[in-house]
């Protein structure tokens, strides 16, 4: 008898699954790859050509006021300003005494604050600059109808009452006050005259500082051209010219390169239906465009979070991404054409806007339903980073040449180039019958003016 569930081979009509198999055609895909994204960043970017491995940015002339963040350095739980860092303060821009400056960095006390504490009290003597080493503050004043308003945020980096210093009879015209717990460095005008006393550098720096007039920088920041208008009759007309920054900044194509290893027995005998070579190459490209979309954003060097101008940097009003906060964000610059973030950022303002009975729109951006606001299409890019605490940023940007915007920098016409600024290069067999091949793309990015790039930061995403 035939044990239950054993088959009898001598019973059998036809011919088993397992034994057809051995010649049977598997039916089969091409290699799959899991890290493929969507890539949005580098297919909207227009891209320029940048012969010669570079790129420079001419600029007009422009005249910095001090509004860069300060940084600093920790140790446990006390903070210090780092003495070159206090160059961002206007009153000390351009000063390059490094005894002076770490005699001021020196002096700084650190104050701690609880959320609702308030730093400083509108209308009360203003006799100390103020940095936010960590934490959001409030600036509060007095609105158009007599109610409190909130006339800006600051947060890390930022700082306030720098002519303090100098102006003996000043007051503070808002009232700071501490939104999360913060950590604040300040400096008495008794200090800073300490110091300037014994500096002879210092004193001269601001007595140059003194003599500077209104009328060297225009509303932008630039170097002002000189026009007269609505005159009658024949009086002296100015002249002018249109003064270009001396040192404009040069951007080098960056590289992203791999050495890709293939058996020549494999490529030999092993082609039939797929070519393992071009298998590999695909796969391995795939891998450097992935890397080369991260490094356009968060290369410290050219990477958009880190090259978009201080004052295009702005904080979110209340901790998630509100309409509120894209529509200041967007009215930064003009003809702001898309905005980029993360996955989980845009689901948490598709929450924020749905608990304010508001609902985006949906846009049809190159053939693919994406959602948008104020007419401007937000597409996802999972390479903006998103903290432990789960804070992420926000991009919004101006592209291409013609209107003054963010640009990709690449290099076309390589030796064996196998996409436009990608090569695949054969390097030679070794004496293991290993072929290698050299898979190279170089590129970068440049914003060709301060308001052609935006960051909404400190996006929550959990709530």
């Amino acid at each position: 008898m035939t044990e239950p569930g054993v088959e009898n081979d001598q019973q059998r009509l036809s011919l088993g699954t397992d034994a057809a198999r051995k010649l049977a055609t598997t039916t089969k895909t091409p290699p799959q790859m899991q890290g493929i994204t969507s890539r949005w960043l580098l297919r909207l970017l227009p891209w320029v050509e940048a012969t010669g491995g570079s790129y420079r940015v001419n600029r007009r002339l422009t005249y910095t006021v001090g509004d860069g963040r300060v940084s600093f350095v920790s140790t446990g739980a006390d903070v210090r300003v780092i003495p070159r860092e206090l160059c961002e303060l206007s009153l000390l821009r351009d000063f390059g005494d490094e005894g002076a400056l770490g005699a001021l960095a020196e002096r700084f006390t650190q104050e701690e604050y609880a959320p609702g504490d308030v730093i400083v009290e509108r209308g009360a003597p203003a006799d100390r600059v103020c940095l936010i080493a960590h934490g959001k503050v409030n600036r509060l004043g007095i609105g158009e109808y007599g109610d409190e308003a909130v006339l800006g945020t600051m947060i890390d980096g930022d700082h306030f009452g720098s002519a303090a210093l100098v102006e003996d009879d000043s007051a503070w015209d808002a009232t700071a006050k501490a939104v999360t717990p913060c950590t604040v460095l300040s400096l008495r005008r008794s200090e800073f005259h300490e110091v300037a006393d014994r500096s002879e550098a210092l004193r001269a720096h601001l007595d140059r500082v003194g003599a500077r007039t209104a009328r060297e920088a225009d509303p932008g920041g630039e170097a002002t051209i000189a026009v007269a208008s609505g005159h009658a009759g024949e009086p002296d007309l100015p002249g002018t010219f249109v003064d270009y920054e001396a040192a404009p900044r040069e951007y080098e194509l960056s590289v992203a390169q791999t050495v890709l290893r293939v058996h020549t027995r494999v490529a030999d005998l092993y082609n039939q239906p797929m070519n393992q070579l071009e298998e590999q190459v695909r796969l391995t490209i795939e891998a450097l465009r992935e890397r080369q979309e991260h490094e356009l954003v968060n290369n410290r060097d050219f990477g958009l979070l880190h090259n978009a101008d201080l004052r295009q940097r702005i904080p979110t009003r209340s901790g998630p991404p509100t309409p509120d906060d894209l529509d200041e964000l967007i009215s930064r610059r003009r003809k702001t054409r898309v905005v980029l973030a993360h996955p989980r950022a845009i689901a948490a303002f598709g929450r924020e806007c749905s608990r304010r009975g508001v609902y985006p729109e949906s846009l049809d951006h190159d053939g693919h339903a994406v959602t948008g606001w104020r007419g401007i299409p937000i597409l996802p890019c999972d390479k903006i980073p998103v903290s432990a605490a789960g804070t992420s940023s926000i991009l919004a940007m101006r592209t291409g040449e013609d209107d003054q915007g963010v640009v990709g920098l690449h290099h076309v016409g390589l030796p064996d180039e196998y996409e436009p600024g990608l090569s695949v290069r054969f390097m030679g067999v070794s004496e293991k019958a290993i072929a290698s091949y050299l898979v190279s793309t170089y590129y970068s990015a440049a914003a060709l003016v301060p308001d052609a790039l935006g960051v909404l930061e400190n996006v929550e995403t959990g709530r």
